[in-house]
């Protein structure tokens, strides 16, 4: 990968410059609304039924202690469907933008870079995303996936031409493979999330989501003005764009170029994890202000079971450029999919259902909502980061978790 030291500095305007390299190969994906998840998410309890905190704390109001209203904020949902991109998840941003910046890295390409090659380590969206961008510019791929990778996975980097070297299932056993294919090929390292090319690229989606929005809104405008419609006319006028974001958090690589996407721009960028098994790291060191650097979690977001990542943290931490985070349990993940399935009509995998979840059940934030934006509310985005989960998998996810997916 190129020298971290070469890369362009961490600013909304390498962000901008990042989004016309990388313009040709990459998917402008859609953005979606619906009235009826905003509704939801604008009423008492999200109006799909109690999770098992919000039962428990029915219960201790039940015995004597007086329940704590639950927040009603104004919530205008906005989703950017990274599931339609290309390998069906954002990680095509970061990995065309780290091969396109590696191309132009002094005397690679003329030393026989493109032969030699790129390789990582990844089980999931990162490993298709950069088999795809070396074999869009000819250049060898290789990536190490454990060997106990799920096989569509597995069969999908193959398909984008990547020759795929298995290892155990640690990050001690995944480097180590790593280690040796570098050795034996000389392939230049592009890690899924942290590098400032990686954080650049997959910021491009945050600048594409708030432009859409702010399109979007102006085009209501015109339509009110067009029909006469006068209904919520006072709030509607002080509308621009969106208000926030709330992005998924893995290693951070993506949470970061979203904030880095709205630095200056009064847009609050949140982050989201699930709470199983610690796997909000990401959250946990926010808040003490230390980077927590390894996590052991089966959540059912499985893209979001790594630890931020050191660069990330710069921008998320060290910058405050990320506003908060908050983070939702496994039952209100299932939940929040199960809603993206039936009134959006999208395929989503659940790691993209948790900023989702944030806003339909996360009561810190709906309070923090209602408390700072009153009766107009806010005009909130939500990242879907992608859309590979196989049928086999959602149906055993539904089917066993059928009540709380109700």
């Amino acid at each position: 990968m190129a020298d971290p030291s070469t890369s362009p500095p961490l600013t909304r305007e390498s962000v901008a410059a990042a989004r016309e390299l990388i313009k040709p190969f990459v998917h402008r994906t859609p953005v979606i609304t619906s009235s009826s998840l905003s509704a939801l998410a604008s009423d008492v309890g999200a109006g799909a039924g109690p999770g098992p905190e919000s039962e428990g704390e029915a219960g201790a109001g039940a015995g004597g202690g007086k329940a704590k209203p639950k927040a009603k904020p104004k919530l205008r949902l906005w989703f950017k469907c990274e599931n339609f991109q290309k390998v069906g998840a954002f990680k095509a941003r970061g990995a065309f933008h780290a091969v396109e910046r590696l191309k132009r890295e002094p005397g690679w390409l003329e030393g026989g870079g493109a032969k030699k090659g790129v390789v990582t380590h990844s089980s999931g969206n990162h490993a298709q995303a950069l088999s795809l961008a070396a074999r869009a510019n000819g250049i060898h791929a290789y990536i190490v996936m454990p060997s106990i990778s799920a096989p569509p996975k597995i069969a999908a980097t193959k398909g984008y031409g990547a020759k795929v070297v298995f290892s155990g299932s640690t990050s001690v056993e995944r480097e180590a493979v790593t280690t040796k294919v570098i050795e034996d090929t000389g392939a230049r390292l592009v890690p899924p999330y942290d590098h400032p090319d990686i954080i650049l690229g997959q910021g491009t989606l945050g600048l594409e989501f708030q432009e859409q929005v702010e399109a979007m809104i102006a085009e209501e405008h015109e339509k009110e003005k067009t029909t006469g419609e006068k209904g919520g006319e006072t709030t509607r006028k002080k509308r621009k764009g969106l208000d926030a974001i709330i992005a998924p958090c893995g290693g951070g690589g993506m949470l970061s170029g979203v904030a880095l996407s709205c630095e200056g721009t009064g847009i609050r960028v949140f982050g989201s994890e699930p709470s199983f098994q610690g796997a909000d790291d990401a959250k946990r060191g926010y808040e003490s202000g230390v980077r927590v650097e390894a996590v052991s979690s089966l959540t059912v977001a499985d893209g979001l079971r790594t630890p931020l990542g050191r660069v990330p943290w710069s921008v998320i931490y060290e910058r405050r450029l990320v506003a908060g985070f908050y983070s939702v349990s496994e039952a209100e993940i299932i939940r929040a999919l199960r809603l993206a399935y039936e009134r959006l009509k999208v395929v989503v995998e659940p790691s993209s259902a948790v900023p989702l979840a944030v806003a339909l059940y996360n009561e810190d934030f709906r309070a923090m909502v209602e408390r700072e934006a009153g009766e107009d509310g806010w005009d909130v985005g939500i990242v879907f980061s992608g859309g590979n989960v196989s049928l086999e998998a959602l149906g055993k996810l539904f089917s066993e978790n059928s009540e709380v997916a109700k």
